[in-house]
């Protein structure tokens, strides 16, 4: 999509601090972290939000839960980490491409 944030961190036009990409997904650190470690998962793949995955989005998300832990291991987070996945505005949902947050290393918001 043309006009959403994550498109164009994906594309390149807007520079981010990306710690782990593959042919599926894009990591980067959030501009306005919440923990010691806060980085953002996004697949390549537009899906604005879990409301609109379906069935034929299921490898693409069984990759990105699978790959949470590989990322939390890489970013020293061994005594456990939290994920978050907001959905829609009333979710607290503000870029309308699905991602995960990726918390962890010290203190984190429950909200």
């Amino acid at each position: 999509m043309s006009d959403c944030l994550f498109c164009k961190i994906i594309a390149g036009e807007i520079p981010s601090k990306q710690v782990y990409q593959d042919e599926q997904l894009v990591v980067f650190h959030d501009i306005a972290p919440k923990a010691p470690t806060h980085v953002l998962v996004v697949p390549r793949k537009h899906i604005h939000s879990l409301a609109e995955a379906n069935a034929d989005d299921s490898e693409l998300m069984s990759h990105i839960m699978l790959t949470l832990p590989k990322l939390a291991q890489q970013h020293g987070l061994n005594d456990g980490f939290r994920t978050v996945l907001n959905t829609g505005k009333g979710g607290g949902q503000e870029v309308f491409h699905i991602h995960f947050h990726l918390l962890g290393g010290g203190p984190m918001p429950f909200a």
